[in-house]
């Protein structure tokens, strides 16, 4: 192919070479594309910076959400269809609740004709780099947004065209990734001269230190299901090219290989923290998707030969990863004092500190940290090594996906409550806590100037958490936690123009590269609002406990005092 001159949906110029990672995807039969992969090399570019009621019954036409105003109704009404709130007369809302419609409309991409996904960040005042590209971990609450607004026609096609990407060939360099990889992001690009428009798509080797996303399949999987509980429409679930695409997705992360746990072992910057902060190893966040996705995929697969032989293995990975996760991940008083009293070097099946961790690794600030009645599943455990910062995201998804028992969901809702200042402050919400500092910023994060203390993801405050914290409140029965929460978010966000993220301990100020206009920030508010409104919402993507998913064996003498 010889170089064309693209132009991208937000018009910005490209230049694309046939050795360039282009995923042209035409109209042509889903089936012929799978079973069909076209070889595909990606080359070297340059780094970009950068989630049940009992299964409860939402298969009823989905409520209609509001406007707050006859004015709020004339905004809508410039726009067409997708994405604008139904009219809802009877409850008053926040006013910035039509300007939040307003905005994730005016974010969404087209491919085609089709509404494909929606832009990560529409700020025209700062440099693009992949802001203009559609993620699949931020299409998320974007996706829920529509879904719960009755507007799923937007959510299929992204679910298609992802599918699509991920039956490609990827390479990077000479080496082939694996079949069921999920790109991280893609992007529309437009031809004029021909007319033609392309997607392009990333499955790693643009991001930061080159790292495939291990998160976007669990995200593509939890989102299928949120479709298909939302429409009633197990149709599109049951397509054979998407059967297959959740057994390659799976496949990736079932494989007997070395390991001695049921987590997944990842590297640094696999994730929504996608550059290096020392998550390496077994993150809480990855494991509590994983988790997640497995349950999904367990309702979601047919019951036929293929799909019953990888039940039976996601069956069995489950019951060893709740195991291991509540056991070993679980962090509180009583646990970090167990943990301080360590003996080291011991060897046997009945040694009590199996990871052989050295009491003298405690952080001194998780002796202030952890509270009286209250815990959280840290942030990592591995090998002589427990990384005890809190993740917001891990914990949230642990409690909708019942990873966490009751009792250990009541207690991380005990801890935000009595940590509020620290893990909310004045703008919801802190990725992680607490921020490494000084020596040990330089160390873990290679001096990264985006990753500064207190900034971005090494302690920033984050507003797309927002519909996480919500949807693990209702769950928990704490519906006052998010309520004060989202009035927090509302003095700030429609002001601060939509921000990606916050600074500073109590996330004060506006984070110095924050885009703004973030979409991600505009969804989650959106989405923590109608969740709040009708809970019945949350079975989209909430479990509610597994009975048979208690261990039979009793806690091992490891870890016990």
């Amino acid at each position: 192919m010889s170089p064309t001159s693209n132009v991208s949906q937000n018009g910005t110029s490209k230049h694309q070479d046939s050795n360039s990672s282009i995923f042209e995807i035409g109209d042509s039969d889903l089936s012929r594309l799978l079973n069909r992969p076209r070889p595909l090399t990606i080359e070297r570019k340059r780094s970009f910076d950068e989630r049940s009621f009992s299964e409860m019954s939402i298969s009823s036409p989905p409520r209609q959400f509001y406007r707050n105003s006859e004015n709020s109704s004339r905004l809508f009404d410039s726009f067409s269809g997708i994405g604008s709130p139904r009219s809802f007369s009877c409850v008053e809302t926040h006013p910035i609740v039509s300007e939040a419609w307003v905005a994730l409309q005016r974010s969404i991409v087209h491919f085609r004709g089709q509404p494909v996904g929606t832009i990560a960040a529409l700020d025209h005042s700062t440099e693009e780099l992949n802001y203009d590209q559609v993620f699949v971990r931020d299409f998320v609450p974007s996706a829920l947004a529509f879904l719960m607004n009755g507007e799923p026609e937007i959510v299929k096609n992204f679910l298609l065209k992802t599918l699509r990407l991920q039956s490609w060939e990827k390479k990077v360099d000479n080496f082939t990734l694996g079949a069921g990889v999920m790109p991280a992001s893609f992007k529309v690009l437009h031809d004029p001269v021909r007319d033609h428009e392309t997607l392009i798509a990333d499955f790693g080797e643009c991001a930061i230190g080159r790292v495939a996303p291990v998160d976007s399949g669990f995200w593509w999987i939890i989102l299928l299901r949120a479709y298909t509980k939302s429409t009633g429409d197990a149709s599109l679930a049951e397509l054979p090219e998407c059967q297959r695409g959740i057994r390659l997705i799976l496949t990736l992360c079932l494989s007997e290989g070395f390991d001695t746990f049921p987590t997944l072992l990842c590297a640094d910057g696999c994730s929504m923290i996608d550059r290096r902060m020392g998550i390496y190893g077994y993150p809480i966040e990855i494991q509590a998707l994983f988790f997640m996705a497995l349950r999904c995929a367990l309702l979601l697969l047919k019951n036929d030969e293929e799909g019953k032989d990888c039940t039976d293995r996601i069956v069995k990975r489950l019951h060893a990863l709740s195991y291991h996760m509540r056991s070993y991940f679980w962090l509180d008083i009583k646990q970090l004092n167990d943990i301080y009293r360590y003996k080291t070097e011991e060897y046997s099946h009945t040694a009590v500190n199996k990871f052989n961790v050295m009491p003298d690794s405690l952080p001194d600030w998780v002796f202030d940290f952890v509270p009286s009645r209250g815990g959280y599943f840290i942030g990592n455990v591995s090998p002589a090594r427990m990384d005890f910062r809190w993740f917001c995201l891990g914990n949230c998804i642990a409690i909708l996906s019942s990873l966490a028992t009751p009792e250990q969901a009541s207690a991380i809702m005990d801890l935000i409550e009595s940590r509020w200042e620290e893990l909310v402050g004045e703008m919801p919400l802190k990725i992680c806590y607490p921020a490494m500092e000084s020596h040990e910023w330089r160390i873990i994060t290679g001096c990264d100037p985006k990753n500064t203390s207190w900034s971005y993801h090494n302690g920033g405050s984050w507003p797309v958490l927002l519909w996480l914290l919500t949807a693990a409140c209702i769950k928990s029965g704490r519906v006052q936690l998010a309520k004060r929460a989202i009035e927090l978010a509302e003095t700030r966000l429609l002001k601060d123009h939509w921000p990606e993220y916050y600074d500073g301990k109590l996330g004060r100020y506006m984070g110095k590269q924050a885009r703004k206009n973030q979409t991600w920030s505009v969804a989650g508010y959106l989405v923590a609002k109608m969740m709040l409104e009708d809970p019945s919402n949350l079975g989209m993507i909430s479990f509610e406990e597994d009975k048979q998913m208690k261990p039979h064996m009793k806690r091992s003498a490891s870890w016990m005092c």
